[in-house]
C-alpha cells in the first residue's frame, strides 16, 4: 500500500484539456459496460481536508451520465440512524448490481469522528475500522468493486490549498474553522488516516493514495484508478463467479443431526391446560417487551422450521401480546428483483427495527443456508461463507443492544404429512400448500443435513429448538422462552 507521502506529479493545463476528452468517453464506456455487469461499483473518496474531494466527486458527476450513478454524503448520525446498528444506514445505501455509487463521507468519516476524541477512544476506533473491514469483505465477496482512494496533501500543501481558497471570493465559502482546526491538527489526523488505511486495506479493497498538491493530476488519478480498477475487475470475475460444487450429502458437524434427533417430539398438552397457562405468559411476554421499550432495547424474532411447522401460528400468539404499532411481521419469500441485484443481506438490514420495536421474521436469513444451499442458489463457496456473516450480523445486532430472539420449530417426517394432506382437504387452507411444499418435503434428509448444520456453525446467538408435533405446545413454548431470554438480557443491563 502506499505511504502518505504518495508521488507528486503536475499536468499541465494544455495536457490536462488533451486527455479530458478520451477520459469521459471512457468513463461512460464504463457505464454502459456495468449495466450488464453483475455487480455494483462503490468509489469511496476519502483524504484530509482540502485535498478536493468534492471538487472531484462534483467533476465525476458531471463526466458520467447521472442516470447511471448516485453520490451518497453522510453526516453526523440522526435520531433514526443512532437507534440502529452502526452500519444500518450504509446497507441501506448500496447500490444495486449494474449501478455506480460514489461515496464521500463515508463509513470512514464516522470512524474518523469518533476517533477525534482523546486516547480513551481509540479502541473503539479500532473496532469501527474492523467492522468496516469485515463490510466490505463482505461486499468483495458478493462481487462487488469497491475502489478507495486517499487524496494527501502534506500539511504545507494543505495550508497553501486553504489560503489559496480564502482568498476568492468565489471560492471563501468552502473554507470552515474546521478545516482549519483540522490543520492545526495535521500530524495526529495524519497518523489516524495511516492507521485506517493499513487497518482496512486489503485484497479487493486496497486503498491508492493520489497526491492532490496538483489538482488536474489529482482529478486524472482518480479517473484513471477507477477505469483500471473496473477493467481488471470485469475481466477476473466471471472465474470466481463460476459454479460450485452442489451440497455434499454429509454434514459439516454431525452433532446438529444428533441434536434434531434427541428432541423430543412426544410433548403433549391439553386444551384447558394451554388455555389455563397461555393467558399467563401473553401477560408477562407484554410486559417484557414493555420493559425493554423502556430501556430503548429492540428485539427481532426470528422463525425458521419445516414447512407446515406450525410457524404462523406461533407468530400469531406472539403479535397477540404486542402492541400493533410497535411490531412488524416480515414475511420472507423469493427475493424481489431489486432484492436480487443487491447483497443478500441487504434485505434484512432494511428492516432492523428502531429502538424499542420489535421485527418479526417469519424466515430469515438463514434461507442462504438452507433453501439457498439446497436448490443450488447460492454456490458452495457462498454458502460455506455465510455461516460466519450471519454470525457477524447477529452480533453487531446485540452489540448495539438488539435482543436476538430464535426459534427452530421442528416436527416429524410423517406429522408434516399429515398437515400437508389435512391442507389439501380443508377449502380454507388449500392456499397453504402448494408444488414447492411437495418438491421440499422429497429432500428431507438433505434439508435435516442443512438444519443441523445451521444450528451449530450458527450459535453466536442461540437457537430455541422447538418440539412442535402438538401445536399448543409449541406455541406456549415460544412464549416461554420469549420471556426468559427477553428478561435475561434486560438483566444484564
Amino acid at each position: 500500500m502506499a505511504k502518505s507521502g504518495a508521488k507528486r506529479t503536475k499536468l499541465s493545463k494544455k495536457d490536462y484539456e488533451a486527455r479530458i476528452p478520451a477520459l469521459r468517453e471512457q468513463l461512460i464506456q464504463l457505464q454502459v459496460s456495468l449495466k450488464s455487469a453483475p455487480f455494483p461499483v462503490l468509489l469511496v473518496v476519502a483524504g484530509v481536508e482540502g485535498s478536493g474531494k468534492g471538487v472531484v466527486i462534483n467533476l465525476l458527476n458531471g463526466w458520467l451520465d447521472p442516470r447511471g450513478v448516485e453520490v451518497f454524503a453522510f453526516h453526523p448520525p440522526t435520531d433514526e440512524e443512532r437507534e440502529r446498528p452502526p452500519m444500518w444506514r450504509y446497507w441501506r445505501s448500496l447500490p444495486p448490481r449494474g449501478r455506480l455509487g460514489i461515496y464521500v463521507g463515508s463509513w470512514y468519516t464516522e470512524a474518523l469522528r469518533e476517533a477525534s476524541v482523546p486516547r480513551a477512544r481509540r479502541e473503539k476506533f479500532r473496532h469501527a475500522l474492523s467492522r468496516i473491514e469485515h463490510f466490505e469483505r463482505l461486499l468483495v465477496a458478493d462481487g462487488a468493486l469497491v475502489v478507495k482512494v486517499w487524496l494527501h496533501l502534506s500539511k504545507t500543501d494543505q495550508g497553501v490549498r486553504l489560503k489559496k481558497l480564502e482568498s476568492s471570493a468565489r471560492t471563501a465559502w468552502r473554507v470552515t474553522a474546521d478545516d482549519w482546526r483540522s490543520h492545526r491538527d495535521y500530524k495526529r489526523l495524519d497518523e489516524l488516516g495511516r492507521t485506517l488505511r493499513q487497518a482496512t486495506s486489503r485484497t479487493g479493497a486496497r486503498w491508492r493514495v493520489i497526491n492532490a498538491a496538483d489538482e488536474r493530476a489529482r482529478n486524472v488519478a482518480v479517473a484513471d484508478t477507477l477505469l483500471s480498477a473496473f477493467l481488471a475487475h470485469h475481466q477476473t470475475l466471471a472465474k470466481r463467479l463460476a459454479p460450485g460444487r452442489r451440497l455434499a450429502t454429509t454434514p459439516l458437524r454431525p452433532e446438529g443431526l444428533r441434536r434434531l434427533a434427541e428432541l423430543p417430539l412426544d410433548k403433549r398438552i391439553t386444551s384447558s391446560a394451554y388455555e389455563a397457562k397461555r393467558d399467563k405468559w401473553l401477560g408477562r411476554l407484554n410486559e417484557m417487551i414493555r420493559r425493554a421499550a423502556a430501556k430503548h432495547r429492540s428485539v427481532v424474532f426470528v422463525f425458521e422450521g419445516w414447512d407446515a411447522a406450525g410457524k404462523g401460528g406461533a407468530i400469531r400468539r406472539l403479535t397477540s401480546a404486542i402492541d400493533a404499532r410497535d411490531c412488524r411481521v416480515i414475511p420472507v419469500a423469493k427475493p424481489t428483483d431489486e432484492e436480487k441485484a443487491h447483497h443478500y443481506l441487504w434485505r434484512f438490514w432494511r428492516h432492523v427495527p428502531r429502538a424499542g420495536m420489535v421485527t418479526i421474521y417469519d424466515r430469515s436469513w438463514y434461507g442462504r443456508v438452507l433453501v439457498e444451499r439446497l436448490e443450488g442458489f447460492a454456490r458452495e463457496a457462498e454458502w460455506r461463507r455465510a455461516y460466519a456473516e450471519l454470525n457477524d450480523f447477529e452480533t453487531q445486532l446485540e452489540e448495539h443492544g438488539i435482543i436476538v430472539v430464535k426459534f427452530w420449530l421442528h416436527i416429524s417426517k410423517a406429522e408434516q404429512l399429515r398437515r400437508f394432506r389435512h391442507r389439501e382437504e380443508t377449502e380454507y387452507k388449500r392456499h397453504k400448500i402448494n408444488a414447492e411444499d411437495w418438491r421440499n418435503r422429497r429432500k428431507w434428509h438433505q434439508y435435516e443435513i442443512a438444519v443441523g448444520d445451521m444450528l451449530t456453525l450458527t450459535r453466536e446467538v442461540p437457537w430455541h429448538l422447538v418440539a412442535a408435533e402438538d401445536k399448543r405446545h409449541a406455541r406456549l413454548q415460544v412464549l416461554k422462552l420469549s420471556c426468559r431470554q427477553i428478561e435475561a438480557a434486560l438483566a444484564q443491563g
